[in-house]
């Protein structure tokens, strides 16, 4: 097996033909074809449909295999030419949305300036989404939500923040400064689902007390969430950094004390070990975090005294 037949087979489930993916390579079709009749012969396995062009079961499986097999290898290559001052190559990120509009912005930023020779790719998502991707190998580090229960994985806290009700100023609760969860539990309430690190905090606070929500809906994205409490559709309960203080609009935030705050950190796969590009984005994420995520409404970095939830 070689990784020129690789290649070629990642070549056209990207680009959805034998001919495509020779224009793509820079060869000619029967370079491909070759490439890929060598491969099967190999494996004892059909991997392309020849009839619909499409990837079989198999071959999914080999493509998401060589494109991590690739991606090591040009990990290797940036490591063996990368300096601790001068950090060059790729770096495949995972971030949660609403951390992503107040870190990124200035993470990248002070990633060009530290090393200009490293490119981050980003990817939003949620924490449910990010996760499989990043134990799977497609994203080489994620920045989610804890806790995260899975000894193959190394995790940083980076903040902890607050979880607040939204609620259109129209609802009775809008003139609140605080509510208690007895309040919260008489109406039902815009939450995240249950499978999701945020409703499994919120739960288990309800839980101690006795005490349970009812979902008006359960909405898995906390942007979506929050624009539905924006809009009036009804209170939701969402961190506090989904709500940046230059949004402006007809909402109130209300202060829910008995719910604990919520940590976000960096999660990244023991083995391998995270590239060089990987390892200095971890450490600028914490040096812009220490700097500037105290200035965000609701979030605290001194995490050494904030349960980690």
């Amino acid at each position: 097996m070689e990784i020129r037949h690789l290649e070629s087979l990642i070549a056209i489930s990207e680009h959805g033909s034998f001919s495509a993916a020779a224009r793509a390579l820079g060869t000619v079709q029967s370079n491909v074809s070759a490439h890929i009749s060598r491969l099967e012969k190999e494996l004892g396995a059909s991997l392309i449909d020849r009839q619909s062009g499409e990837l079989t079961e198999d071959g999914v499986l080999v493509v998401e295999r060589a494109r991590r097999i690739i991606h090591e290898l040009q990990d290797i290559e940036a490591d063996i030419h990368s300096t601790d001052s001068e950090v060059a190559g790729e770096t495949r990120l995972g971030c949660i949305g609403t951390t992503g509009r107040w870190l990124m912005p200035r993470l990248l930023t002070a990633i060009q300036k530290a090393h200009p020779q490293v490119r981050p790719i980003i990817h939003e998502g949620s924490t449910s989404s990010l996760l499989p991707r990043l134990i799977a190998g497609e994203l080489d580090a994620a920045i989610v939500h804890f806790p995260i229960d899975d000894p193959e994985l190394q995790l940083v806290p980076l903040f902890s923040e607050e979880l607040v009700l939204l609620v259109n100023n129209k609802h009775p609760w809008a003139k609140l400064e605080t509510i208690s969860l007895e309040q919260l539990a008489t109406q039902p309430l815009l939450l995240a689902p249950r499978n999701t690190a945020l409703r499994r905090i919120i739960d288990r606070a309800a839980g101690a007390q006795r005490l349970a929500f009812t979902p008006q809906a359960e909405i898995d994205g906390v942007r979506l969430l929050t624009s539905l409490a924006f809009e009036g559709f009804g209170p939701a309960i969402v961190p506090a950094t989904a709500i940046p203080a230059w949004i402006k609009g007809d909402f109130t935030r209300v202060s829910i004390p008995q719910l604990p705050r919520r940590v976000v950190g960096w999660a990244s796969r023991k083995r391998p070990v995270p590239n060089k590009p990987t390892r200095a984005a971890l450490e600028i994420a914490k040096q812009v975090v220490a700097k500037t995520g105290d200035r965000q409404p609701g979030v605290n970095t001194s995490l050494t005294t904030t349960p980690l939830v």
